[in-house]
């Protein structure tokens, strides 16, 4: 089925980690070091910025913001009134920049990591996934990870599934109630394919991002692919929303440079309405 892919907002540098959150799809542009929020009309706000360049978003129980501090490798956290404190230091326990997150139905907000200097061309080296529990104390939640990046939990809140993006695989693990990860497996191996951003679907099927093979793919655990759909820019993140979470956000770029991305301004986000709706966090 070729689908029509719309653009909603251009002129990014380079979007990442799109959430949907009261009726609005929040995003960080990394490489602009802000966190936006975007309406299903194209209405964008400037929800703050991040020096050190943001990344995954979610929230607690409370309702309060999380966002990912890149490069600085923190996990900041928004308080009603704005002030932003730091929620957990992560740089004793992440190997490099730190980038998505998920934050599960009790607090807990499991956090990933670059694990080796990807810019400079450095040997790729695996790393831990890490959680933060709502306290702020930080853990290894798993070791041996390769570049954990995007997560989703399964509506009953018992499984975690994580994009290794240099394992090109899905992995999934059970989720007790106190964060504990357990029984580590591959959902599914992907061929010729990067996984980075991802969202759980009603049928239990991940869309998933590709950059390196510009295209989305719906995905069944056993690595069955039932759809792809090709995009003309490098394929960052994806999620489910809309009023009945059946509109696939697509968040694309030209690059992934932060001088070009800066300069060039030409990342998007695009949208196609889907069958299937959305379900599970994030």
């Amino acid at each position: 089925m070729a689908r029509t892919l719309t653009p909603l907002l251009e002129g990014l540098a380079f979007p990442e980690g799109p959430r949907w959150h009261d009726d609005r799809l929040w995003f960080s542009d990394m490489h602009a070091r802000t966190v936006l929020t975007v309406t299903p009309a194209g209405k964008t706000e400037e929800i703050l910025r991040v020096e050190e360049r943001p990344s995954g978003l979610g929230w607690l129980p409370d309702g309060r913001l999380l966002v990912v501090s890149m490069h600085d490798r923190r996990l900041l956290r928004v308080e009603p009134d704005g002030t932003r404190v730091v929620h957990a230091d992560l740089s004793s326990l992440a190997r490099h920049h730190c980038n998505d997150l998920v934050v599960d139905a009790h607090g807990h907000a499991f956090v990933g990591n670059f694990g080796f200097d990807l810019d400079a061309g450095a040997t790729p080296t695996t790393t831990a996934l890490l959680r933060v529990d709502p306290d702020g104390s930080a853990h290894v939640a798993s070791a041996d990870m390769s570049f954990p990046n995007g997560a989703v939990i399964t509506p009953d809140g018992e499984t975690l599934i994580v994009a290794e993006t240099f394992g090109s695989c899905l992995s999934a693990f059970d989720l007790a109630s106190d964060g504990i990860l357990s029984n580590r497996r591959v959902w599914a191996q992907l061929e010729k394919a990067v996984p980075d951003g991802i969202c759980l679907d009603a049928e239990g099927a991940i869309w998933v991002a590709s950059p390196t093979s510009k295209e989305i793919l719906r995905v069944r655990e056993g690595g069955n692919v039932t759809e792809r759909i090709p995009t003309d820019q490098m394929a960052i993140a994806c999620m489910l929303g809309g009023e009945e979470r059946r509109t696939l956000f697509i968040l694309t770029s030209e690059s992934v440079s932060p001088e070009e991305c800066e300069v060039s301004r030409d990342a998007r986000i695009l949208t196609t309405e889907v069958e299937v709706p959305g379900a599970g966090l994030p």
